[in-house]
C-alpha cells in the first residue's frame, strides 16, 4: 500500500515532505525536494504567489505550487537540437501588474537554429500564456547544435540582457557582424536601446553589448547593479566575467583552456584590448546557472557567487577580491546543476538535470 501511495504522488507531481542536509562552511543546508519528475529541466523562476515556473530542454513549462506541477499551454514551438531547445524562463519585477514571462530558446532557422527570446502573458490561473510575441532572434547561418546559451536577466533599469553562445562558430566571437558569442542588450519589447555601444557601427548588430564568448549560460547581478555572467571554456578555461559595456572577451584568441584535441587555442591567455576573466577553472566545471547572494539568511555569504556544475555535480561558491572558489557543496542530490536562484525569503534552490527535481536549501 506504501509502494502505491508513493507511486501516485510521484505520478501527481506531489511529493511527501522529505529533508536531507548538505555538509557547508556555514554549517548543515536543509535540502527539500520541492517537485520532481522532469525531464531535463534547464531554468526556473519565482512568481510572487510563491508557486515557480521550470522549463525543460524539450519544449515544456510546468509551474509548481505546493509541491505540485501543472504543465503551462502556449510556449512557442522550440527547436530541440543539440544543446538547443526551451532554455531559460524570467519573470520581471512588475509581474503582478504586467503578466508577463519572458524566455529563450532555439528557433529553427533556415538551415538551422539560432537563439530567440519570447514574451507572452500568463493567465490568473497558472495554467496558460497567450498573446505570446518573439521579441528577439540572432541572426540566422549557424546549423549545430551548440551553444545557444542562454539566459535572460532584467537589470536594474528594466532593459533586458540575453546571453548567446557562439553556436560552436569561434571565428564568428569576434564578427560583430551577427550575434554569435554575445550579450545583447534589449528595452522590454525587443528594441534598440539609443545607448547601446555599437548603435550606428557600420556592420554591427545594435544589439550587442558586449562580445568574444563561447557559450554563457549563467548571468546574475550584484548588489552595485554589475552584470556578472559565467560561460563555459573548452578544455579548461571556464570564466566567469564582469561584463562592460562595448568589451571584447577574447574568445577564441585568448583563453585559459585548450581544444579538446589538446592543441593550443588562438594566442595566448591575454591580449591587449580583451579583457581578463574575474576567475577561470582549470579542468572545466561545465558551468551552468550562476546567482549572486544577498546575504538574508547566510550574513557570511553577502555577495558571493554561487554557480551550478554540470561536471561534478555541485554548486561552487566564489568570493574575495581576487576572485576564488571557496568551497563546493554537494551530495546526492546535486547531479548535474542545471540552474542556482535565490528565492524572496533567502533560501537557495537549485535544479538538478540528474534528478530531475527542483530542491531548496535553508539552514
Amino acid at each position: 500500500m506504501r509502494l502505491l501511495f508513493l507511486s501516485m504522488t510521484i505520478a501527481l507531481g506531489v511529493l511527501p515532505a522529505l529533508a536531507q542536509q548538505l555538509p557547508s562552511s556555514a554549517g548543515p543546508l536543509r535540502v527539500e525536494r520541492i517537485a520532481d519528475g522532469f525531464d531535463t529541466p534547464w531554468a526556473f523562476a519565482f512568481l510572487p504567489d510563491g508557486s515557480v515556473l521550470v522549463t525543460e530542454r524539450g519544449g515544456r513549462l510546468f509551474r509548481v505550487a505546493d509541491g505540485r506541477k501543472q504543465r503551462v499551454a502556449g510556449v512557442p514551438k522550440v527547436e530541440e537540437r543539440g544543446q538547443g531547445g526551451l532554455l531559460d524562463v524570467m519573470v520581471p519585477r512588475d509581474f503582478s501588474n504586467s503578466r508577463q514571462v519572458f524566455l529563450t530558446y532555439a528557433r529553427k532557422q533556415p538551415g538551422g537554429a539560432g537563439t530567440a527570446l519570447a514574451v507572452g502573458r500568463l493567465n490568473d490561473a497558472g495554467t496558460r500564456l497567450s498573446g505570446v510575441r518573439r521579441i528577439f532572434e540572432m541572426a540566422p547561418g549557424n546549423s549545430g547544435g551548440r551553444h545557444f546559451g542562454s539566459r535572460v536577466i532584467e537589470a536594474p533599469d528594466g532593459k533586458l540582457f540575453v546571453t548567446l553562445g557562439e553556436r560552436g562558430d569561434r571565428p564568428a566571437a569576434q564578427d560583430l557582424g551577427n550575434h554569435n558569442g554575445t550579450v545583447v542588450r534589449l528595452n522590454r519589447d525587443g528594441s534598440v536601446p539609443a545607448d547601446n555601444p555599437f548603435v550606428g557601427t557600420a556592420g554591427a548588430q545594435p544589439e550587442i553589448w558586449s562580445y568574444g564568448h563561447r557559450n554563457p549560460q549563467g548571468a546574475d547581478f550584484d548588489g552595485r547593479g554589475q552584470l556578472w555572467v559565467v560561460e563555459h571554456g573548452a578544455r579548461g578555461g571556464d570564466e566567469i566575467n564582469r561584463i562592460r559595456r562595448g568589451a571584447n572577451y577574447g574568445w577564441p584568441v585568448i583563453s585559459y583552456g585548450r581544444h579538446y584535441s589538446g592543441l593550443k587555442i588562438g594566442e595566448g591567455t591575454s591580449k591587449p584590448g580583451m579583457e581578463q576573466p574575474e576567475h577561470y577553472w582549470d579542468p572545466s566545471i561545465a558551468p551552468s546557472g550562476m546567482m549572486i547572494y544577498s546575504g538574508k539568511l547566510w550574513p557570511g555569504w553577502r555577495g558571493d557567487i554561487f554557480v551550478g556544475s554540470l561536471k561534478f555535480d555541485m554548486i561552487g561558491r566564489l568570493s574575495g577580491a581576487p576572485l576564488r572558489e571557496a568551497e563546493r557543496i554537494s551530495g546526492a542530490e546535486t547531479g548535474r546543476i542545471r540552474d542556482v536562484a535565490e528565492a524572496p525569503d533567502g533560501a537557495i534552490w537549485f535544479l538538478s538535470e540528474t534528478e530531475g527535481a527542483l530542491f531548496r536549501l535553508t539552514p
